[in-house]
């Protein structure tokens, strides 16, 4: 494996610490730079200066490349870029592992596009917010042919995760569980933000039911719960989501799309939802401002008579 050439197409909040990560892994074994695109390839400074080599598109990087990585924003920016790919010339033999969330249904054409053209595809979409791609402590959920997976095996755990779920050879399962696990995420910030109005309402606070909650259910759903008491929720104006709402729009789309067709329904998502597009049509208002998945607090906080943004935030960008 130590002279495969890897490649990266995508920057995002996820990509680029994943891509980090994953080209100190490569340095650390001798292996060729991994190389690298993104649509603003500045964004890539970073990844540069840890030794990756950039390059303009994706046709680029894809034909010098034996295993192609990706993590973009959508279903139509994975098809671009799938088809990109396929362009490039001659991809017998070669793997393309996408990171993406996407829907069970783009997953499996992908994946036979890119098998009639000679290639093998794995969906690899991941669990975990930014700052545990940055910190190489994301879980893989993994699915293709096992020729395929055993060769990107050396670049998932230890380098960009810490832990690989693997779900078989059929990739629509690894997508499916992606959105089972986004179905709780989202449910659990909308819970937890209900809470938290709640708390300031009735003059509980919030300060001690965070205590609460850490100390009931533990760290990840405190981290929840101080996505919202640090203001992370809504960022300042200038400012970067760590999970940008329309990403998680997006996402509570596909599953609450799966649960129709498999003749369910995802109450809870739907309110999230409504909250969620509720902050982002508020966001849009007051002239684009940056707004986390979990902004749907704010939404909740008007609806309570409260301000969408918390104290906290109001003094934060005060400073600036």
């Amino acid at each position: 494996m130590s002279g495969t050439q890897v490649g990266w197409i995508g920057l995002g909040s996820m990509g680029i610490g994943m891509s980090k990560n994953l080209q100190k892994y490569l340095a650390s074994t001798s292996a060729p730079a991994l190389l690298y695109t993104n649509r603003t390839l500045s964004r890539g400074e970073s990844l540069k200066a840890l030794g990756a080599v950039p390059f303009e598109t994706v046709k680029e990087v894809a034909s010098k490349s034996e295993i192609i990585f990706s993590c973009v924003s959508n279903d139509a920016v994975l098809q671009e870029t799938a088809n990109e790919i396929i362009a490039s010339g001659d991809i017998k033999g070669k793997i393309y592992v996408d990171c993406s969330t996407v829907h069970p249904d783009t997953s499996v054409k992908i994946a036979e596009q890119i098998s009639a053209a000679g290639g093998e595809f794995v969906a690899a979409p991941v669990f975990g917010a930014s700052p545990m791609a940055e910190a190489g402590k994301l879980i893989f959920v993994i699915a293709g042919p096992e020729t395929a997976t055993t060769k990107i095996a050396p670049y998932l755990k230890d380098v960009m995760g810490r832990s690989v779920i693997s779900m078989g050879t059929v990739v629509s399962q690894s997508s499916l569980l992606k959105i089972a696990g986004n179905i709780c995420v989202v449910s659990f910030m909308e819970v937890i933000s209900e809470a938290h109005v709640f708390a300031e309402k009735t003059g509980l606070g919030s300060a001690i039911l965070e205590t609460m909650i850490g100390d009931m259910f533990g760290p990840v759903l405190e981290s929840y719960s101080k996505r919202l008491t640090t203001g992370a929720y809504a960022p300042e104006p200038n400012g970067k989501a760590g999970f940008d709402v329309a990403l998680a729009m997006k996402d509570a789309r596909h599953a609450l799309n799966c649960a129709k067709t498999a003749g369910t329904r995802l109450e809870v998502s739907e309110v999230a939802l409504k909250n969620m597009e509720a902050a982002s049509k508020y966001g849009e208002e007051l002239g684009g401002r940056p707004l986390d998945s979990s902004s749907m607090y704010g939404t909740l906080r008007r609806e309570a008579g409260l301000d969408f943004y918390t104290d906290l935030c109001k003094e934060r960008d005060a400073k600036k």
